[in-house]
């Protein structure tokens, strides 16, 4: 039986992560600590809140002895780190939490880490994992062409991707000094199933849907490369397995697309599956807004590394996984509705006027 020690796993990536793993390995048991922000909800859970294999307990990163407790308690062979404040929009408003959560909760995660690990047996210390899962945005922007690469220089241009860059540093530090066989990925934007209605996608279904504007920051032409959640989950269980300790790895699923043609193509796919019942397209919906300050131009994942090295590649393409994701907000309104606690509802944020 191994034993996974995910913290943040009921959040978006998450909680497609603990399905995925618990679904493909059936002598698995996932130890899941989450501190239930806005962003996280046992709702996105519900499937697997009764499998014996998995263990939810509430509490976050930073608290080290809860951390250093369920370390002692399940005594697992690996660490996975999605917790993070993670919504650029919110970081540029409110970037304490940010600063908190990525940097300092980063801190104490490790630390709790390199005292359990240094106190394995050596076996257990040779075998021993912490991957640690990051974002592309800590490269900064790119210019219309080329890619990012493992060796491009970090150039973080939003609170939350400083932040999480600083985490990435942390993390190579506590390799390099103390030894911890740490893993990086740096992955592209995701989407999917059960991620809060904060973020783009989720965001133009539900606005579409509700006869709301579907808000375009800028001229929409602000491009990004567009990874399905299930294949990041894939290629991280890749890496967890097969990656080299102290190695970065980019995840991406060669899928650039300018903002402006993701909303026009959700729009197309709801003409088709829910008509609006006026007959005329979702695209008149389509308001173009005050841009956000220090938005990126372009971010373009170069990810041959992953897949020369440990063989993964990206099983969907944007045409079939965007289809899907759609398909799962249709059918699934019921978990939106009860994610959206009140706090949020869909407004504007991320100008830098609070």
């Amino acid at each position: 039986m191994k034993t996974i020690f995910v913290t943040g796993g009921a959040g978006f990536i998450g909680t497609n992560f603990v399905r995925h793993m618990l679904s493909t390995y059936q002598d698995t048991t996932i130890i899941n600590l989450d501190k239930l922000t806005y962003a996280g909800n046992l709702d996105s859970l519900a499937d697997v809140l009764n499998n014996p294999r998995h263990i939810f307990v509430k509490g976050g990163i930073e608290d080290r002895s809860l951390v250093e407790y369920l370390l002692a308690q399940y005594r697992p062979q690996a660490v996975v780190n999605f917790a993070a404040e993670s919504h650029v929009d919110r970081s540029i408003d409110g970037p304490a939490a940010f600063i908190q959560t990525n940097i300092v909760g980063t801190f104490q995660l490790l630390e709790a880490v390199r005292a359990y690990w240094q106190a394995l047996a050596e076996v257990e210390k040779e075998n021993f994992r912490f991957l640690h899962v990051s974002t592309d945005e800590v490269y900064g922007s790119l210019g219309p062409e080329g890619y990012f690469t493992e060796a491009t220089p970090y150039a973080p241009n939003s609170p939350y991707s400083a932040s999480k860059a600083a985490s990435d540093h942390l993390v190579r530090a506590w390799h390099h000094t103390y030894g911890l066989p740490v893993l990086t990925t740096n992955c592209s934007n995701n989407y999917g199933p059960y991620q809060f209605p904060e973020k783009l996608i989720p965001l133009m279904i539900l606005n579409a849907l509700d006869g709301k504007p579907l808000p375009v920051y800028g001229d929409g032409r602000n491009v990004r490369d567009w990874l399905y959640v299930l294949d990041h989950c894939r290629a991280i269980d890749t890496v967890l397995r097969y990656g080299r300790p102290g190695e970065t790895y980019n995840i991406g699923g060669n899928n650039e697309k300018a903002n402006i043609e993701v909303v026009e193509t959700i729009c197309d796919i709801l003409d088709e599956m829910q008509p609006r019942p006026d007959g005329s397209s979702y695209r008149t919906q389509i308001t173009f807004v005050q841009d956000r300050p220090g938005h990126d131009r372009r971010y373009a994942i170069d990810a041959s590394k992953i897949k020369r090295e440990l063989g993964w590649q990206p099983q969907e393409t944007f045409a079939t996984g965007i289809r899907k994701t759609v398909e799962w907000y249709l059918a699934n309104r019921a978990w939106c509705d009860r994610v959206t606690d009140g706090s949020y509802r869909r407004e504007r944020l991320g100008l830098g006027l609070k």
